[in-house]
């Protein structure tokens, strides 16, 4: 399991309990020299996983957390592929690429525990990594050898590729994420067949990397079904005549990395650039999304646990009433019910992961519920994080405000908590949502 920030007085045995002012707080490191020394996790990591999250740290340690400032503060349609160039250079645009391909051959929980240490620093750089794998997982998922061997080997090269995925749109909202409603759906886009191949019309909306990705996977709704019923996928190149990459959407949060309009008008795309075949696109999006739940659920782990981190170090260095404000009551509560959070957070979203890794079907459940907790717990920390700071908190120079305003973006994508809580119920009275 990944190091937790912070410890709890009865795992270092009453010893190490203070029994009065600290003038110099543990820094993080003491503190989990010392739980790794007390609390041996029941849940260790794969060796290669281990390996890969203690990368990923010191890459977000020393890469990403020196440029977080300066991309939030930056327009809202500038792109450091500077960070994603040198990302690129440790692997992370090719993590989930089997290695036989010349990639990482990470699984769910690989990728999950990766998102985790970025998101620790800065959401919306974990998003552009973990957008670009979801857009390759159909490519990985499909076993067709052309479409990998046509799409794949960008990400192998020296350059960075990204990818993106495209599902969101302006009416049909949810009813693309709830199988049930697929008859219902309104105004999807569509694919119509046309001799070798298809010719895809519609709008997508608010897609990650969508103004700076080489290709698209697309949802459209075969023509003659009601609603989203012949929903399947296709790849499509974003230089294809026809794709309109519009406006980058001016967001709250998640400002490093770029959401986008992508209309298709007429764009044609040859028939073997679909996925799993016509109409199969319900079939793969139950397995994408129990897959990305898990993993969005370790991006708002991150968040908590970086709010987590902040409001630590702050506790125990400034002093009120001639002691560390972790020594006040109130303060203890809240850092004690926020470690909890975080410790909840991630043994949920490490059991989806792994489920999500070895079972099939694909879960529901396990990620629904990680996801629909975890979201909630970013929020609740973050918020937290800014009262103990104080005002520090509310200033962009201390990070903790750009935490809160990022542990609220989760929430939207895949899957909103109405959404999980049918996927959740559904699976309680027996039904796969």
């Amino acid at each position: 399991m990944t190091d937790s920030p912070v410890t709890t007085a009865g795992s270092l045995g009453t010893s190490a309990v203070p029994t009065g002012p600290v003038p110099n707080a543990p820094t993080l490191s003491d503190l989990r020299a010392l739980k790794a020394a007390a609390m041996p996790s029941i849940f260790d990591l794969p060796p290669d996983v281990e390996e890969l999250r203690d990368e990923v740290r010191e890459f977000a340690q020393t890469v990403v957390k020196p440029r977080v400032l300066e991309n939030d503060l930056a327009p809202h349609d500038e792109f450091d592929w500077e960070m994603v160039r040198l990302g690129h250079e440790l692997g992370l645009l090719r993590l989930t690429i089997p290695k036989d391909f010349g990639g990482r051959g990470m699984g769910v929980l690989g990728v999950a525990v990766a998102m985790e240490e970025l998101a620790s620093v800065c959401a919306s750089t974990a998003l552009i990594f973990g957008a670009s794998m979801l857009g390759q997982t159909s490519v990985l998922f499909s076993g067709d050898q052309q479409l990998q061997a046509r799409f794949l080997p960008p990400f192998l090269g020296d350059e960075p590729v990204l990818a993106c995925n495209g599902i969101t749109e302006e009416v049909s909202g949810c009813d693309l994420l709830i199988p049930e409603n697929a008859e219902l759906a309104a105004d999807v886009m569509t694919a119509r067949r046309d001799g070798d191949g298809y010719v895809l019309n519609g709008i997508k909306r608010f897609i990650t990397n969508g103004k700076v990705a080489q290709w698209a996977t697309v949802f459209a709704n075969i023509e003659g079904n009601p609603g989203a019923t012949g929903l399947t996928v296709f790849v499509v190149p974003l230089d294809s005549e026809g794709v309109t990459r519009g406006a980058v959407a001016d967001k709250m949060g998640y400002r490093a990395c770029l959401g986008t309009t992508l209309t298709f008008e007429d764009v044609v795309v040859p028939a073997e650039n679909v996925v799993l075949g016509e109409g199969n696109g319900w079939n793969y999006l139950s397995v994408q999304s129990n897959q990305a739940r898990s993993i969005v659920a370790a991006i708002s782990t991150g968040v908590a646990r970086g709010a987590l981190e902040y409001a630590r170090e702050f506790a125990g260095e400034r002093v009120q009433a001639g002691k560390p404000l972790w020594e006040h009551q109130f303060t203890a509560r809240k850092l004690a019910e926020m470690s909890a959070k975080v410790e909840a957070s991630r043994l949920l979203y490490l059991q989806a992961a792994y489920q999500a890794d070895n079972m099939l079907p694909a879960p529901v459940y396990g990620p629904a519920v990680a996801k629909l907790f975890a979201d909630r717990a970013a929020i609740e920390v973050a918020e937290e994080a800014m009262s103990i700071l104080g005002a520090r908190g509310y200033c962009r120079e201390n990070h903790v405000e750009k935490l809160v305003r990022e542990s609220f973006g989760a929430r939207i994508y895949e899957g909103t908590p109405e959404v999980l809580a049918l996927a959740i119920t559904g699976s309680l009275y027996g039904r796969r949502v």
